[in-house]
């Protein structure tokens, strides 16, 4: 950013978000993990059961990106050859080591591995390497691997102690549950469109390799200031609640908090961002659970804004049936009066304070509703507020 903001480059990602999420059902949170490891050169882990639109997911962002795309099924006894490309015999004639690797995962930008955790220990020791350093070391040779981020699936959570450095290098994780029922409709007929006509075909690509490149850079420029103490305390939370995060993930934390910044189409880090945590804190499945509800109540987030906002707007309309109900005399009619004045400057002060057009257009709703009630109850009194 510096002193100059390419606007052009930094609606980018949030266009490539809503484009991969729009033709699956209830994939918004997948579509949004996916798009902040490409923006940070991160790995990601899908979990769950078949049939969750993981691959789809991951070939649609392929072309959304017009990167070169490699996926394979991953089962114990998966070959190095399947994955990284079979031995070159003619090469090997005069005496050089050499794989063909067109078309497989050395020459790969964007990689779908799916059932990764059965990767035998040939593979694994591969992947280590690929996932960290971005190369394979091959017999006597050293392949660079233009990939930039390797999405994952399983259905499951490796509890095997030799596969514990291969699931902390995957550093974003996302619980992927079949939709529920009230979606079972959009479902169906979302898988109809896919299926039969070409509403969701991909003309053209939404951003480049070199697109995320830039968007990189940018991410440096971020401003982290606002966040780093709130950042610490949730690390005190998160432990205390049994749930520990390696060396390795508290380190990287802020670059993700970053590019969910500019996803957002923010230089300057809030709260909000915070919420990535989701993805990276948990390691077992009940951690999902327990990581979102302590960051749904500690975070000042547009969805804890709108939650306290929802409420008092309820109130307010009980409200208003007790006034409906109370005679002119009733004692409470005045304390009712100063307690909305003073709720109507905490529902200005949230508006305010969420930074969110939508709270604080909804703030205003709630405070158009406040003063009705102020006007109701001072015609009752027969008073002027």
């Amino acid at each position: 950013m510096g002193e100059v903001v390419d606007n052009r480059l930094i609606e980018l990602p949030k266009k490539f978000l809503d484009s991969l999420s729009a033709p699956f059902v209830g994939r918004e949170e997948e579509a949004k993990v996916i798009t902040l490891a490409l923006l940070t050169k991160e790995h990601v882990v899908l979990i769950g059961e078949p049939g969750t639109a993981k691959s789809a997911l991951a070939r649609r962002a392929a072309e959304l990106l017009n990167a070169k795309f490699f996926m394979y099924l991953l089962t114990k006894y998966t070959e190095p050859a399947e994955l990284f490309g079979a031995l070159d015999i003619n090469s090997l004639k005069q005496g050089i080591y050499k794989r063909i690797t067109k078309e497989r995962l050395p020459e790969s930008e964007l990689a779908f591995l799916d059932e990764i955790f059965n990767a035998n220990s040939a593979i694994l020791n591969a992947l280590l390497s690929l996932l960290n350093e971005r190369v394979i070391y091959d017999g006597y040779n050293v392949i660079n691997v233009p990939l930039r981020t390797l999405i994952s699936a399983s259905n499951r959570v490796p509890d095997e102690p030799e596969l514990e450095a291969l699931y902390d290098r995957l550093l974003l994780r996302h619980y992927a549950r079949p939709i529920g029922e009230d979606m079972w409709k959009n479902l169906i007929d979302a898988s109809w469109d896919l299926e039969f006509t070409d509403k969701w075909k991909v003309s053209s690509p939404i951003m480049s390799i070199q697109d995320l490149d830039n968007l990189y850079e940018y991410l440096s420029e971020v401003d982290l200031t606002p966040i780093k103490g709130k950042l610490l305390k949730l690390y005190a939370m998160l432990e205390e609640k049994g749930i520990h995060l390696s060396d390795r993930r508290k380190g990287k934390v802020l670059k993700i908090v970053a590019a969910h910044s500019i996803l957002n189409s923010r230089t300057k880090a809030t709260e909000e961002d915070l919420i990535v945590l989701k993805y990276i804190a948990p390691k077992e499945i009940d951690d999902f659970e327990k990581v979102s509800a302590l960051l749904s109540e500690e975070l000042k987030t547009p969805i804890k804004y709108m939650r306290e906002l929802n409420e008092i707007y309820n109130n307010i309309k009980e409200a208003s049936k007790y006034v409906d109900a109370a005679t002119e005399s009733d004692p409470r009619l005045i304390d009712l009066i100063r307690t909305l004045r003073a709720t109507r400057d905490r529902v200005i002060a949230l508006g305010k304070e969420s930074g969110e057009e939508k709270v604080e257009e909804f703030s205003k709703e709630v405070g158009v509703e406040i003063d009705k009630l102020l006007e109701k109850v001072a015609k009752k009194l027969g008073i002027y507020t």
